[in-house]
Formats: structure tokens, C-alpha cells, sequence
């Protein structure tokens, strides 16, 4: 006997193979039928998470039921491996800190971790089945792709939509950079309200704040010009505790009445509504909090303390002045740096900037030009758009990542940009082409040192992709067909891709997006900080990636899925279940080479599994997965293993040769079929049954590149579905009076049926006989006699 197979041994067979014959390899020279991806380069992270499992074997669906409809699958695989995720990383494996060494020894450092450590990443997604052309790839520091976003930082340049500007921007004072609007997310913290006195003249004016470490920047104090209660101190100025220097008391309709005591600190800067203030009023500006995330000078005695440490004093010093007059603990929903999670400061820097608020229409229509799956994700686009109050910030103070193509004349401060035909370039380490600057006459130049922010190379794949294709080819595959993505980012790299490729080329990137969910333990989003992980390497050992991949594709498109190992069992089940149904048929299968006459139960069966082809068909078109997943499933375990098996079994054994033919033949046909439909799903196990069953009878070299079902070409009529949905019933009712008797299913009966019953079903009585072991099937009142 052949010796049985683990899982995992079955998987680096056909793995192997893949790679080995080429088969999921994109054909430059057939460009007429192509179906493009653009595939979510993930984050180099050292490993491959759950969530990475489960969207990428959702998009892999896909890129697999193309493939099997005759479509040339261009799918490629890039890596996102520069910028802050990347420095965080190497920083912890190397247990070394980037800002204690020099710049250009911590780049060469990242670049050679990446080296070591991007072959075993990858490998995490061939483990998992996912069907890419591993030839066609990018890492978003390469040449390649910095030579890309370095261009499309020169064509928005040229086109005016990029400009540089000292102003106030979002700032992480634990990554020291400045950050976009995108990447900043609300978290709730625990805080105060703090009521502090001011004085106007004589009088007190309380003031509720949770900032109190912002009083050095305080520039105004505002009111709301409906509020009564202080209507008669407008114009006036009231004096900083602590600091003893005046501020204007303004009127703004922007002031809510009933927020803390109705009157509001305009500090240098606390939040959105501060910048703009200050810019309406022209107010001074004050910077109390530097880079570090530490107070400045004028903060007097509290200079050099971290925001926490001076809070702390600061409200010290209230108290024991008697200016501090009640504190009332909140809930504070903060801004945050998403990488981080440390709470956002405003400071005042000169930084680039994409200019795009002026194009908010434009943006809500641009996102109307593709579908969307679901169609409910289009609303949290279109939330986000009308949200913005930030053009796009890009730049980064970081080590590692793509450059600006940028020197700056070191009198004039006039930006001197690359020629494109140089891309890519490091200003730190060459020098402009021109020898003096077009504005003062200059001739000396200094690099601009910061990196552009990740999103903004990320936000370009179609082109990091497609570029690597011949010239010729490029037009074939933009816009591509499909971009899927988890939700989470739609604001991060959906967005932005829209944004740029409209920018750059007038056009939409995709036709379709296809949009995942998060996966979730207990309930909650998975997290080490929570503790609620599971390693999909650890599932893989213990169980496939096929199993893993029946789970995943239980969650419809855009939905959220709980992780349950059960639910991974199920799928360990149907593979065992398949692969022994299909041992079972071949062991007593003949295969014919033409349809023979067809028993009427065949015919039957036949159109039902038509009807399973047309539903799971449907289902892919709009990409719902889950749903053709679910039709296939069902048909294999309701129809064809619990009953159709079943039902043949005494014609395969005992039948005249044309009822054993016609039972061949439709065996033959509808495992091929189901195999065929769940090949998406458990590549492995379907190209294990393909190979070592169907392989020598059919053309394809691989199940992943022979063709999709279609219907089978036979003859149907109207009541087919009632005459089988009817023998199934008959069949059910007599195995379960067995089973209430406490009889084996073997045992013989004498089986009843109605005048109308033995009509419709005159054709395949031998059948229903066969398989509930009936002595005799006689007409009347339906009755069950167990013998």
C-alpha cells in the first residue's frame, strides 16, 4: 500500500512543483485576456501575522478562480520595507538605537537585516498557498522604487502641488517626526478637567483645561460671542497664571458654551482649532514643547521636563497658589500616532506638503469610478474625505527610507531639484548638477536630510509593479483589475492611491477594490500588547494551509472574522473527507472517454451540480467568496458524500455495464468538478487530487491552470429539481426511522409511497430501493415498515 501523506508533506510537494513548472507565472507575450492585482505589499514585521493569513488567502481566491477562467493573472509580490516600521524593527533584533549612531552606518545596517531576514518573510505567504508570480517583485527601498517615488515627487513639484512651509504640523515627539493626518488615530485616555483662575483686572475667570503645561504658550483666551456670562470681557486682557504676562480675551463663534466653563486657552498649539485661530487673529506664536517632546525656555523654571513631568509640576504649582479650583477626572479621546500610540503634539517646523484640500470634490467623485466589495466601505472613503482639515504632510525625520531629491542653497534656502534622468539620488552623498543657485548665484548647497513618508511611495504599487513589466506591456495593465486591502487602511493606502494616480496619470488606479476585515480572538482585534495572539506558522505545523485557508474563507468580503479552531478542524475534516471520497471512487471507477446513456438519478445529480456550478460562478464574479465556498461545500458534504455516493454504490458494485457506465461517468464529472471549485481554496489538496487521480485524463499540467466548470451538456426539465429534492426526502425519512428504531441502515424495509410519488419518481425507483434496502417499494399511504 502507498504510504500515507501528512498534510504538510503534501504541501511542499505541490509548493515545490509550482515553482519548479512555472505555474502561476505571468505571460508577457499573452496580453489579450489579462486579469491584473495590485497586490498590499506588507510590512517587512520579521513574521507573518494571522490577519496577513487570512486577507491574503481571500485575495488568492480570486487571483485563483481568474487564473481557472482563462485569464493571464498578473500578480505580484512587493515587500514594504522602509521608513519607520522598518528602523523600530531592526532597532529591537539589533538592540541598538538610530539616533546613537551615524546615519549612514544605521541605513547600512537596516539594508543588511533586510537582506537576511526578507527570504524567511516571504516564505510565510508560499507557505500559506499564495499564487503570486514570486518573480515579479519589489522591496519599496530598492532602486526601482525609489527611482519611482522620487519621480512622483518631482511631477507634483512641476505641477505645483507640492510646496514646502515653516507651519504648524502634527508632530510624534517619541519618533521625533512629523506625521500626516492619515497616521494619526483617536485613543481614549483617562484625564482631567482642571479649572484654573485667570485674571481680568480684579476678577476671576476660570478656565477648564486637560493641557495645563500648554500655559507658557498660551496666546488668547476665547469666548463664544452669544455667551452672556462673558460677553463684557471681550477686548480685554486677562493675565497667565504662573507666567504673568497678558493675553487678548477674543470672541469666536467656534467656542462651545457648554464644553468645561465656556471659556477656551487658544495655546501655540494644542489642536486644529488653535492653528486656526491663530492664523485668523494673527496671534504670536509660542513654542513651549520642542522636538523631544521636552519644554522649552520659555517654559522658565519648568524647562527641559517631559509634557507629563511639567504637567505634573505645573498643576503642583496651581495648587498650592490657590489658582487651581477643582479637578474633575474624564475620559479624553487624544490624537496618537497609529505606529506608536504616543499622544500627538503641534509644533512649528518647516516641512513638504501634498497640496490636495482644494480637491475634495474631485476626491469624493474619483471614488465613485470603481467598485467597491462590499459597497459599504465606500462610506468610511467618503467620511474620511470630508473630514480632512490637513493638506498631506510628507516628510519625515527619519534614517531609513527613500530621500528627497532636494538641496537646499545654503543662502537663499532655495530648493535645488534633482533631474529626473539621475533618479534615484541620495543628496547626502552627491551633489546637484548645477553649479550655482538660479536665485542668488550660490555655489554652495546643503541635503535636505529628511525621508519621504512610506505612504507616499506605498500609495504608488500599480506603478512599483507595472514597471517592471516591458514598456510595451504597461498599457495593458493600467488601471488594474483588482486592489484588495484590509478596511483599517483605507484612509492610509486606498485613499492615497487614488489620490496620486489622478494626480499623476488623470486616471482611476483599479476597476475593482475588494476589501477584508480584521480577524479577531475573543472578541477583540488580535494584539500581543493584549495578549491574544495566535501564530499562523503554529496552525500551519499542526495543521496545513489549506485548513487555514477553509476558515478564511468563511468571512464575506469587508467583514471581520473571530479566529476558532473549530473551525480550522472543519477544515482539516473536509480535506481527510475528499481525499477518501476520492480514493473510493477510483477504486472502482472505469473512466469513459464519451457520455454514455445516463441512468435518470445520474441526469438528475447532474443538473444539480450544474445548478452548484451557475450559483458559485455568480458568486466569484462578485467576488464573494464566501458564498461560492459555501455552495461548493455544501454540494460535496449534502449531496454528493451523505447521498450520491450512497445512492450509487449498488450500481457500481453490481450494475449492468451501461448502468455502471453511466455511474462512472458521473462520478468522474462531479468530483472533477468539486475538486475544481475548491481548488481555490485548498490549492494543495485539490492539485494532490488532480495529479494522482485526474492528471492522466485531462490536459492541464496543473488543476490551478485547467479551465473553471461549466455545465455539464445534458437534458433537463422543469420538475427535475422537484423529483430529486423528493428522492432525497424519501431517502432521509427512511434512514432516520432506522435510526429511531435502533436499526442498522442496513436493514430492509418495505417502503410506501404515495400514487403521486410513484409517478414522479417511476424513473428512479430502482435507485431509491437500492439505497434504503427495500424489499419492495409498493403504492398508498406513505409508510416506513422496517423488517
Amino acid at each position: 500500500m502507498e504510504e500515507k501523506q501528512t498534510q504538510q508533506q503534501i504541501e511542499e510537494k505541490w509548493r515545490n512543483f509550482w515553482e519548479e513548472k512555472e505555474i502561476y507565472k505571468f505571460n508577457q507575450k499573452n496580453i489579450k485576456k489579462i486579469y491584473s492585482i495590485d497586490t498590499p505589499p506588507p510590512t517587512v514585521s520579521g513574521e507573518m501575522h494571522m490577519g496577513h493569513a487570512c486577507s491574503y488567502s481571500q485575495q488568492d481566491f480570486i487571483a485563483r478562480y481568474k487564473r481557472m477562467q482563462g485569464f493571464n493573472v498578473f500578480y505580484p509580490f512587493g515587500t514594504d520595507d522602509n521608513g519607520l516600521p522598518t528602523e523600530r524593527l531592526v532597532e529591537k533584533k539589533k538592540e541598538v538605537k538610530a539616533k546613537k549612531m551615524l546615519r549612514e552606518d544605521f541605513i547600512k545596517l537596516c539594508i543588511q537585516f533586510l537582506k537576511e531576514t526578507r527570504t524567511s518573510f516571504i516564505q510565510d505567504w508560499k507557505n500559506m498557498g499564495v499564487s503570486c508570480d514570486w518573480t515579479i517583485n519589489y522591496s519599496t527601498i530598492d532602486n526601482h522604487s525609489r527611482k519611482i517615488a522620487q519621480w512622483s515627487f518631482i511631477d507634483l513639484y512641476k505641477k505645483g502641488r507640492i510646496y514646502r512651509k515653516q507651519a504648524p504640523a502634527m508632530w510624534c515627539p517619541e519618533c521625533k517626526t512629523g506625521v500626516a493626518q492619515i497616521e494619526v488615530k483617536d485613543k481614549e485616555f483617562d484625564s482631567t478637567f482642571n479649572d484654573i483662575l485667570f485674571k481680568c483686572g480684579r476678577e476671576n475667570l476660570t478656565i477648564a483645561t486637560t493641557r495645563p503645561e500648554l500655559l507658557p504658550a498660551c496666546v488668547a483666551l476665547m469666548i463664544n460671542p452669544n455667551d452672556k456670562r462673558y460677553k463684557k470681557y471681550s477686548g480685554k486682557m486677562a493675565k497667565v497664571p504662573l507666567f504673568d504676562f497678558e493675553v487678548p480675551i477674543i470672541e469666536d463663534i467656534r467656542v462651545r458654551e457648554d464644553k468645561g466653563t465656556g471659556i477656551v486657552m487658544c495655546c501655540t498649539f494644542g489642536d486644529q482649532t488653535d492653528m486656526e485661530w491663530q492664523k485668523a487673529y494673527n496671534l504670536q506664536i509660542k513654542k513651549a514643547i520642542n522636538e523631544e517632546g521636552r519644554m522649552t525656555e520659555i517654559s522658565g523654571k519648568y524647562k527641559s521636563l517631559t509634557i507629563k513631568e511639567a504637567r505634573k509640576e505645573i498643576l503642583k504649582d496651581l495648587k498650592e497658589k490657590e489658582i487651581l479650583v477643582s479637578q474633575k477626572p474624564i475620559k479624553h479621546a487624544v490624537n496618537v500616532h497609529e505606529r506608536c500610540d504616543t499622544e500627538i503634539e503641534f509644533i512649528t517646523s518647516k516641512q513638504w506638503f501634498v497640496r490636495y484640500l482644494d480637491l475634495k470634490k474631485d476626491m469624493l467623485k474619483w471614488g465613485q469610478e470603481f467598485n467597491w466589495y462590499p459597497e459599504n466601505m465606500r462610506h468610511r472613503y467618503n467620511s474620511w474625505i470630508e473630514g480632512l482639515q490637513w493638506d498631506w504632510l510628507i516628510s519625515n525625520q527619519r534614517y531609513f527610507g527613500v530621500a528627497f531629491p532636494v538641496w537646499y542653497c545654503k543662502k537663499c534656502d532655495t530648493p535645488i531639484i534633482a533631474e529626473e534622468e539621475n533618479l534615484p539620488v541620495d543628496p547626502l552623498l552627491t551633489k546637484p548638477i548645477i553649479k550655482n543657485c538660479p536665485k542668488c548665484k550660490s555655489s554652495e548647497f546643503i541635503p535636505d536630510n529628511d525621508v519621504l513618508n512610506t505612504w507616499f511611495t506605498s500609495s504608488l504599487t500599480p506603478q512599483l509593479a507595472i514597471q517592471l513589466m516591458p514598456k510595451a506591456i504597461q498599457p495593458k495593465l493600467f488601471p488594474m483589475d483588482l486592489r484588495p486591502q484590509a478596511h483599517e487602511i483605507i484612509t492610509f493606502w486606498l485613499f492615497n492611491t487614488v489620490v496620486k494616480s489622478h494626480l499623476h496619470y488623470n486616471k482611476t488606479p483599479w476597476k475593482n477594490t475588494m476589501i477584508s476585515g480584521l480577524v479577531t480572538l475573543r472578541g477583540e482585534k488580535m494584539s500581543k500588547s493584549k495578549g491574544n495572539v495566535v501564530k499562523p506558522q503554529e496552525v500551519l505545523q499542526k495543521y496545513g494551509a489549506d485548513a487555514l485557508r477553509y476558515w478564511s474563507a468563511n468571512s464575506k468580503v469587508g467583514d471581520d472574522i473571530e479566529y476558532q479552531e473549530q473551525e480550522v478542524l472543519a477544515g482539516t475534516k473536509f480535506l481527510n473527507k475528499i481525499q477518501n471520497a476520492t480514493n473510493f471512487v477510483f477504486t472502482n471507477l472505469e473512466h469513459q472517454s464519451k457520455t454514455p446513456e445516463l441512468n435518470e438519478t445520474d441526469r438528475l445529480f447532474l443538473n444539480e451540480i450544474n445548478a452548484t456550478i451557475k450559483k458559485a460562478t455568480e458568486h466569484f464574479e462578485k467576488y464573494d467568496y464566501a458564498q461560492a465556498k459555501m455552495e461548493a461545500d455544501r454540494f460535496f458534504w449534502k449531496v454528493f458524500a451523505d447521498n450520491y455516493i450512497e445512492i450509487v454504490k449498488n450500481r457500481l458494485y453490481n450494475g449492468t455495464k451501461e448502468e455502471k457506465a453511466s455511474a462512472d461517468y458521473t462520478l468522474y464529472q462531479s468530483l472533477l468538478t468539486i475538486t475544481k471549485m475548491m481548488a481555490p481554496f485548498i490549492p494543495f489538496m485539490a492539485e494532490e487530487i488532480y495529479q494522482k487521480h485526474f492528471k492522466k485524463y485531462e490536459k492541464s499540467e496543473s488543476i490551478h491552470i485547467s479551465e473553471w466548470p461549466t455545465e455539464i451538456k445534458i437534458k433537463s426539465s422543469k420538475d427535475d429539481e422537484k423529483i430529486w429534492q423528493r428522492m432525497l426526502e424519501i431517502i432521509y425519512q427512511v434512514r432516520q426511522a432506522k435510526s429511531e428504531a435502533k436499526k442498522s441502515m442496513k436493514a430492509e424495509v418495505i417502503l410506501i409511497i404515495t400514487k403521486d410519488d410513484f409517478k414522479i419518481l417511476k424513473n428512479v425507483l430502482s435507485d431509491i430501493k437500492s439505497v434504503c434496502n427495500a424489499k419492495e417499494i409498493k403504492e398508498g399511504q406513505f409508510e416506513i415498515q422496517i423488517l
